[in-house]
């Protein structure tokens, strides 16, 4: 079936829309990666989602109005996947996440935003979407979901090598993947990786949103009494499977982290925080052995931030898009796999990553504009994915409406 996966990742940079193709093969799903587009959101949603995060404030009101804009949002952004890529059978979504909530190192809920009714309304598809959720109450962390796809896709990787694999995804938080090949995989945040990049980008530029190509970065000196404060944080020390986000990472952390220290120019700040997130996905990667790391997300395209990652690992660098999924959208193509499992009644969570009671379907499902037939279960369990050879390609729009 034709599914497509819908994302919008910590950094709010827009909204990610991949198609694929999946299919059954014995204990094997096929992934084939058909086309991806990148959208913005329409005008002043994005800046309004941004100022929902914590810790700023907001009201039930605003929360809303931004969960039906937002919902809105995405299901023009699937029918611009429908209408460049060809006609879908499901549309799965990931939502935007505005709160993720964690106390002492558990996850006690979670909220997404972008209400799946006006997706479906404006395909006239069914849809799966909520998909954190019911792994929160089965006691993990929803988090990071990432894990599914790369436990199936990097299984035999580990086990030709005999050494785990594992696949990091730098967007506004990094995470992890190990996939072991004689032990449960495991998969965590392993702290910020653009979040307070971006943050500092705009405080030192007032305008950009983002270190664009390393810049600053790549300008600056890392400053070791600031790198220091920031690596006492205990959330590193904490013992995986664990969680954050933009809830903990923000910008009064970073105002609190530099306070008290001798004035730090702009380059030099960017330069530490693109040294904090190389040395903390380094230091996990060391932790557990790992072999080989496959990168994807926006980080990859930051040239100070892939150079300070070659600096610090000891081990092969490479990208996703080698091995056939494109980084800069391969969280959306796990999207899509998700929703087909859930689709197909089969467990889309990694317990052994994100610490659920057990293997959990994820997800609700809103139907379309006919009658809901679910396909009869999968007759095995899922334990390997393939990508196969797609015909993907990139596509920028500018207008998220068609």
């Amino acid at each position: 079936m034709r599914v497509v996966g819908l994302l919008s990742g910590t950094s709010i940079d827009g909204i990610d829309v991949a198609v694929a193709e999946l299919r059954a093969d014995g204990d094997r799903v096929e992934l084939s990666a058909l086309g991806h587009l990148e959208l913005p959101y329409p005008d002043g949603l994005r800046d309004r989602l941004l100022a929902a995060l914590p810790p700023n404030p907001s009201s039930a009101g605003e929360l809303t109005r931004l969960d039906t804009e937002a919902g809105q949002a995405f299901g023009e952004a699937a029918a611009a996947g429908i209408c460049r890529f060809g006609q879908a059978d499901l549309v799965v979504s990931l939502g935007q996440t505005v709160y993720h909530w964690v106390e002492d190192g558990r996850a006690l809920g979670t909220l997404q935003l972008g209400q799946p009714a006006w997706i479906a309304e404006r395909t006239g598809l069914p849809v799966v979407a909520d998909l954190r959720t019911r792994d929160v109450a089965a006691g993990g962390h929803g988090a990071p979901l990432a894990s599914t796809l790369d436990h199936l896709w990097l299984r035999d990787l580990a086990l030709e090598t005999g050494r785990p694999a594992a696949a990091l995804n730098i967007g506004g938080i990094a995470n992890l993947t190990v996939v072991f090949p004689d032990a449960p995989t495991l998969a965590y945040d392993t702290g910020p990786g653009n979040a307070l990049l971006d943050l500092a980008a705009f405080q030192v530029t007032g305008t950009a949103h983002r270190d664009t190509d390393g810049a600053l970065a790549t300008a600056g000196t890392p400053r070791k009494d600031l790198l220091d404060r920031l690596l006492d944080d205990g959330f590193y020390a904490a013992p995986p499977p664990k969680s954050t986000g933009k809830e903990h990472f923000h910008g009064d952390y970073l105002a609190a982290a530099t306070a008290g220290l001798p004035p730090i120019g702009g380059p030099d700040l960017l330069a530490t925080l693109t040294e904090l997130t190389a040395v903390t996905i380094a230091a996990e990667c060391a932790r557990h052995g790992v072999g080989t790391v496959i990168a994807s997300g926006g980080g990859v395209r930051n040239p100070a931030l892939w150079r300070a990652l070659t600096e610090h690992l000891t081990v092969p660098l490479r990208t996703s898009d080698e091995l056939g999924l494109p980084g800069d959208v391969k969280e959306a193509y796990l999207t899509a796999l998700l929703g087909w499992l859930t689709w197909h009644g089969h467990p889309a969570n990694v317990p052994s990553a994100t610490g659920a009671a057990g293997p959990r379907v994820l997800g609700s499902i809103t139907p379309g504009s006919g009658p809901l037939t679910l396909p009869p279960p999968l007759p095995e369990p899922v334990t390997r994915l393939r990508v196969a050879a797609g015909v993907d390609d990139t596509i920028g729009i500018t207008n998220a409406r068609t």
